[in-house]
């Protein structure tokens, strides 16, 4: 795991350049930096060892010096490659992965991608060809952005990066933000940063002769759902299920350094950490996040899973002010406006991996979207079937048994359920139908949004926007796979590997490895039956079958609760920090231009109050300190504490 930015066409004081880039993305590789330069292109690298200890330098060059690659991540079927590698005749100068991908790349061009299993991006430099070709792994768990400027490409691992060109500067793209505030990421290639973009998922760019052309090599797919069901029998897709899974893992054990694991107490990470604890010769290191308050701490189930496996198990304790501590580098490492603080005891998870030695955890991040895990899929479910009686009185009532982790709705009127959750109010056939209500209550956040800002995105609808990207074949498939395809094609890579995930991690140094995301085991996935994902309300079914003998029967028949932080009231009351107030002050908001000063004071009384428990006040609070701070952090606009100090 690494960070690495270059370019393509002509730069003045090149070195200057590159060493700027790399210098603004250290934390991504703290362990090795280099540079490589031609005439019309160069590459920067900052190198975090953990395979090739002693030989795995960045940028690589091959034995002609034609082919020149800056990679970040890791090919995990590195091992299997090279051999096959060998038995052509290739010769091997490191033990390195990057290695495997030059001579891959030499063998079958751009065609290489298909077989690559890993989580990466990476820059290849063709002197032969004089082109550029850059390229993302299939989910999206390594990030690669990207713009242009005076005619030449630029690209890196990180925008910071890209902000050290001359010429080219941060300003926030406002229909970024209208899709962070709808749909809590933009669509990528969008970013937060107006003209410069993200290289999306599963694709490939190839810089030559002046043209620039983006592709798909990769695509998340699903059957028709009146297509012959691949797998009957559900034992033989438990018993498939299992094998993939073990495999995934093992290939993810592969490192020249220790492997820890993150573990939450919920059953993915426990699965995760379960099989890793079988394949660790020194025993397992576990690492997990606890919380003060109840409804978010799992620490009970995280100390029976680790025990249990009988792992080294160390926790960092997000208490109170942590969050708000945390948060002004949480948004700078995130680089975007986020609407939810849950990357913030990440940052301090990871940080706890990195005091404790190690480079590298596995992670339960991908089942809930591979085997529809999340409570938006039961809702949806719930939804249709009440809206074919939208009459009824008795169905609402399931929408309690959907979220036993928040009192405030086990009081609620059968009336009250069916109107939150728009039972009845969505057609069946909307393509979004399973996201509306969540798209719904979070554009709400916009009653904030200053009247200039309104207007700029008046005429633009994030939601329809998504709608309008979806692949042909959408409407052909199953419900289930639909909203699937929404969460694994859009949000995982847009938040939950992003701001949640790659970026917390390697602010420390940490690289995260996701067994759920190998793409044998997505593409297997997409196979199974609905009902064998999502039993009539219970979620990950075949998951839960295929890994019953791993966990105690507490933790394998748990419930699915979300992974959630405080959110506003992480910033205010006792404590509150200085930059709080002033970020959230009429005087700053005004300044900002984009959000309602009276209406954000008002909103930031009401929290100072009491503690809010409504989603929209929570995203709106945590969205506009965000914001607000993602100016001061790229833009120069200055609080008067950053000012004072």
């Amino acid at each position: 795991m690494c960070g690495y930015g270059g370019y393509f066409g002509q730069v003045p004081e090149a070195e200057a350049l590159l060493k700027r880039m790399i210098a603004a993305i250290a934390h991504r590789g703290p362990d090795e930096h280099g540079i490589f330069i031609a005439p019309e292109a160069g590459l920067g690298h900052a190198r975090l060892s953990i395979v090739g200890l002693g030989d795995g330098q960045q940028p690589m060059s091959d034995e002609t010096g034609d082919l020149t690659i800056a990679f970040n991540g890791e090919i995990f079927n590195y091992v299997e490659l090279r051999d096959e590698l060998r038995a052509k005749g290739r010769r091997f100068r490191t033990s390195s992965d990057t290695e495997v991908i030059l001579h891959l790349y030499d063998v079958m061009g751009e065609d290489c991608l298909s077989a690559l299993n890993g989580d990466f991006s990476f820059a290849i430099w063709d002197k032969r060809r004089q082109r550029m070709m850059l390229a993302r792994d299939r989910m999206g768990v390594r990030p690669l952005f990207y713009t242009t400027h005076g005619g030449t490409l630029y690209f890196a691992s990180e925008i910071k990066a890209l902000l050290q060109v001359p010429g080219v500067s941060a300003e926030l793209d406002p229909v970024a933000l209208d899709q962070i505030f709808t749909l809590w990421a933009p669509i990528a290639p969008r970013t937060g940063f107006r003209d410069i973009n993200e290289l999306e998922p599963a694709h490939l760019l190839i810089a030559e002769r002046g043209k620039v052309s983006i592709r798909p090599y990769w695509q998340l797919d699903y059957p028709d759902r009146s297509a012959q069901a691949s797998f009957v029998d559900e034992g033989q897709a438990a018993e498939e299920l299992r094998a993939l899974l073990t495999d995934a893992t093992r290939i993810r054990m592969r490192a020249d350094v220790p492997v820890g694991s993150y573990l939450s107490g919920g059953l993915d990470s426990s699965i995760v950490s379960a099989l890793a604890a079988k394949m660790a010769p020194k025993g397992l290191r576990t690492f997990s996040v606890t919380f003060d308050s109840v409804e978010h701490d799992e620490s009970a189930f995280q100390m029976e899973m680790a025990t249990a496996l009988g792992t080294h198990h160390t926790a960092v304790a997000c208490r109170a002010g942590d969050i708000a501590k945390a948060f002004p580098e949480v948004v700078r490492f995130a680089e975007r406006p986020i609407i939810r603080t849950a990357p913030a005891p990440l940052y301090q998870l990871s940080g706890l991996v990195r005091e404790q030695g190690l480079k590298v955890v596995l992670t339960g991040e991908g089942a809930d979207e591979v085997f529809a895990g999340y409570d938006i899929f039961k809702e949806a479910r719930v939804r249709r079937f009440c809206g074919r009686q939208p009459g009824s009185r008795i169905r609402p009532h399931l929408f309690r048994k959907l979220y036993p982790y928040l009192p405030g709705l086990q009081q609620q009127s059968a009336e009250y359920l069916a109107a939150f959750f728009g039972a009845g109010d969505v057609p069946l056939d909307d393509p979004l139908f399973s996201h509306r209500p969540r798209f719904k209550s979070t554009a709400a956040t916009k009653i904030f949004f200053s009247s200039d800002l309104r207007a700029t995105v008046k005429d633009y609808d994030a939601a329809e926007d998504l709608a309008s990207r979806l692949p042909a074949t959408f409407g052909r498939w199953h419900p289930l796979h639909q909203a699937q395809y929404l969460e694994s094609r859009f949000l995982l890579p847009g938040y939950i590997l992003s701001s949640q995930g790659d970026r917390m991690a390697m602010a420390h140094g940490i690289e995260g490895r996701f067994p759920f995301l190998d793409h044998r085991l997505v593409e297997f996935a997409t196979r199974l039956p609905p009902e064998m994902k999502l039993k009539g309300l219970v979620e990950k079914h075949i998951l839960r079958e295929a890994t019953k003998d791993l966990l105690p029967p507490s933790i394998g028949r748990r419930t699915k609760q979300p992974y959630r932080a405080p959110d506003s009231r992480s910033f205010t009351g006792i404590g509150e920090l200085e930059y709080v107030r002033d970020a959230m002050s009429e005087t700053r908001i005004s300044d900002s231009g984009l959000f309602n000063p009276k209406a954000v004071t008002k909103l930031y009384e009401k929290c100072q109050a009491q503690p809010v428990t409504g989603f929209r006040d929570n995203a709106a609070f945590v969205g506009i300190l965000s914001t607000q701070l993602w100016l001061q952090a790229f833009t120069g606009t200055r609080t008067r504490a950053a000012e004072a100090a």
